[in-house]
């Protein structure tokens, strides 16, 4: 079980790039992120837009679920912050941009 998860709530930059948005995702940050230390898995989820529990409209569509087993969650924190970063897809919404959380497990 990983010690800690990172998640990411992020949205492409319009509908019509939704496609180049997921291919970047998956083909590009994905590997880059999983390179630094202690990622160790990933998952994509994109949000229901049917069914009976409806999310608000302003609810980003995507969420990134990343796995982290370190003994130093901090320095394997550290050390993603500090990578050389890959080119960033202009198909990822900034506005907002993704919202970042970092959890530890308890227990």
């Amino acid at each position: 079980m990983p010690r800690g998860i990172m998640i990411v709530h992020s949205s492409p930059a319009s509908p019509e790039r939704e496609d180049e948005f997921n291919r970047w995702y998956d083909e590009e940050h994905l590997p880059e992120m999983l390179a630094c230390a202690g990622f160790t898995a990933a998952r994509r989820y994109r949000l229901r837009d049917a069914g009976p529990i409806k999310a608000p409209a302003s609810t980003p569509g995507y969420l990134a679920i990343y796995e982290v087993e370190a003994d130093d969650l901090d320095a394997a924190m550290t050390a993603m912050r500090a990578r050389p970063k890959g080119a960033v897809s202009d198909a990822l919404s900034l506005d907002p941009p993704p919202a970042v959380h970092f959890y530890e497990l308890l227990g």
